[in-house]
């Protein structure tokens, strides 16, 4: 007799059991130990990255001020639940980046537990075999796969650990509920999650479009009698979905990095790039070989552009592929569709600056891990000899991982690494520049920053770093005359400050106070201003004056370090004196 192979239940209906070779057998024991060496590995493949530096925009989060207040964090309006997580880092921790290093691995860890349960119930909704080996097996490739360093490794990256934690928790509710129609209090606890998923990052939006796929394709199967059982859930979630893009809104038509107001292409110009990122995000999973922090990958202008329209149709034709199999092979055509499903927010017609990045691929492999363990649970081979292949898998996986670890702790490795892979692009060189400069090796961050203004406009940001360097390689006509380009770009105040900070290491003091008066009218509220003046008159044996400035400082700042150890230097000098 013909196996049947549609699914015909309701997820809360349909179990099964795991299989020992072709029989049934009672539900196993948990291996504990073998959970054990999973999370062990893993703190093992990240380890390196643990004592890692802050790197790339990582300190963006730190603008409200270490010692601020929570209310200071979350006056902005975006993310307020990522910004909680960073707030919480940052009081306890202040920036030492090894506990916000911990806390990514630690949310990590609870993902790959909730991709253990997901997978689990999906296999037995599809009557798969080796269901705890094989769910065992799509958790730990979750957990170790280096295509997960970047949201991992990475600090700006738990936007993206933590909505996806939110938006699995959500899903392992449904899946998990004890009936098929859902039930209020399972509502609930969707809505509350799925509303702090939104509240961490905005791709969390896709989870209504998730959750009713996966009521189309298992209750009872390829059907929409469940979702319209369950539109208890479906209703509260639409209305809370576009509640979520009114709340973003603004910040998708006005944002200069990601939105519709996105000048260097529109959106269905970006929609064409990502007919072709989508199969290098799959190369990424099935041979992540050549994974780098910035990627330069071209924009396809126009359907003709870059082989895009050759990307669409292959697309397309996957797409028909998956749904004609659909009854065939379920979980992998479900896996294929949940994939696209979770790239859709960055990989489709919203523009964002950066046409690929590895972090984007957090959530979505969970699509990619259902494919691959509808094939591996079809292997004609016994369960010992596929659990040997499968450890082998997670350990090839790992030891990548940690080579990858390896990198994202060391900055200047992994710059150097990124320019590498992306010679072409301006920004890697810029920041490879910037590590170079911190190193104390101003020679080799100017020849970075020409590097940069040769493939990207020069811009504020470049000015002022490129002649910092010419200033520490006492070229001070050169550096003064970057800054000064900078200040005619934007006028700000931290402009004025490096400007006087030049003259005033050459001693040229009045070209200094000058330089400080502009900054002050630009920003009073700048707190450098007075820090720097009153080192000048610290220098020049002004020393009451040089007390005041400080003073000054402290009351916009009262934890700034240096305003404070100079001032009681010169209140003892005072003190001496008299």
């Amino acid at each position: 007799m013909k196996a049947k192979t549609r699914p015909s239940a309701h997820p809360a209906a349909r179990s099964t059991p795991e299989r020992k070779g072709s029989a049934r057998s009672a539900t196993p024991k948990w291996p504990y130990g073998l959970v054990a060496a999973l999370f062990i590995v893993l703190f093992w493949a990240y380890s390196p990255a643990l004592r890692g530096p802050f790197v790339f925009d990582d300190e963006a989060w730190q603008l409200p001020g270490l010692n601020s207040p929570l209310w200071v964090w979350l006056s902005g309006g975006i993310r307020p639940i990522l910004y909680i997580s960073y707030w919480l880092n940052a009081h306890f921790w202040k920036d030492d980046p090894y506990p916000y290093h911990a806390f990514n691995v630690f949310l990590h860890c609870l993902t790959g537990v909730l991709a253990f349960f997901i997978v689990r119930k999906l296999l037995r909704l599809a009557n798969a075999p080796y269901v705890n080996l094989l769910a065992g097996f799509a958790a730990a490739v979750f957990l170790l796969h280096p295509v997960q360093t970047e949201a991992v490794a990475y600090i700006a990256g738990r936007s993206d650990s933590l909505s996806t934690l939110f938006v699995f928790s959500a899903f392992t509710v449904f899946l998990y509920r004890r009936e098929p129609a859902i039930s209020w209090t399972v509502v609930a606890a969707v809505l509350l999650l799925f509303g702090l998923a939104l509240l961490t990052k905005e791709q969390a939006i896709v989870l209504p479009a998730l959750l009713l796929l996966t009521d189309l394709w298992w209750n009872p199967g390829f059907s929409f009698r469940g979702a319209r059982a369950n539109w208890k859930l479906y209703l509260p979630m639409a209305l809370g979905a576009f509640a979520g893009l009114a709340f973003f809104w603004k910040l998708i038509t006005s944002a200069t990095t990601a939105g519709f107001a996105l000048k260097d292409f529109t959106w269905y110009q970006y929609f064409f790039t990502q007919c072709r990122a989508l199969f290098v995000y799959l190369g990424m999973f099935l041979m992540p070989v050549n994974l780098t922090l910035d990627w330069d990958f071209p924009v396809s202008k126009t359907i003709l552009d870059r082989g895009a329209i050759v990307g669409l149709i292959v697309l397309l034709a996957m797409v028909a592929a998956a749904w004609h199999y659909r009854r065939r092979f379920p979980l992998a055509s479900y896996g294929f569709f949940v994939f696209l499903l979770l790239m859709a927010p960055t990989s489709s017609f919203l523009p964002i600056q950066d046409t690929i990045a590895e972090r984007r691929m957090y959530a979505s492999l969970l699509g990619l891990l259902l494919i691959v363990v509808d094939f591996l649970g079809r292997l004609k081979i016994s369960r010992n000899a596929l659990a040997g292949v499968c450890a082998v898998i997670a350990l090839l996986a790992a030891a990548a991982t940690h080579a990858r670890a390896t990198l994202w702790g060391d900055r200047l490795a992994l710059w150097q690494d990124t320019v590498s892979k992306s010679p072409n692009k301006g920004r890697p060189h810029f920041h490879l520049g910037m590590t170079y400069f911190d190193a104390g090796r101003s020679d080799l961050a100017i020849a970075e920053f020409e590097k940069t203004a040769q493939h990207q406009p020069t811009d504020y940001n470049l000015l002022v770093d490129w002649g910092l360097a010419l200033d520490a390689q006492n070229r001070m006509d050169d550096a003064l005359a970057k800054l000064r380009k900078a200040a005619a770009m934007e006028s700000t105040a931290h402009v004025y400050t490096q400007i006087a900070k030049v003259y005033a290491s050459r001693r040229y003091f009045p070209e200094a106070l000058s330089a400080l008066d502009t900054a002050q009218k630009l920003d009073p509220n700048y707190v450098p201003t007075y820090v720097y003046r009153g080192n000048i008159y610290f220098n020049t044996a002004q020393f009451p004056a040089a007390i005041a400035e400080y003073q000054t400082a402290l009351k916009h700042q009262p934890d700034n370090q240096e305003a404070f150890e100079n001032m009681r230097k010169a209140q003892q000098i005072q003190r001496n004196a008299h």
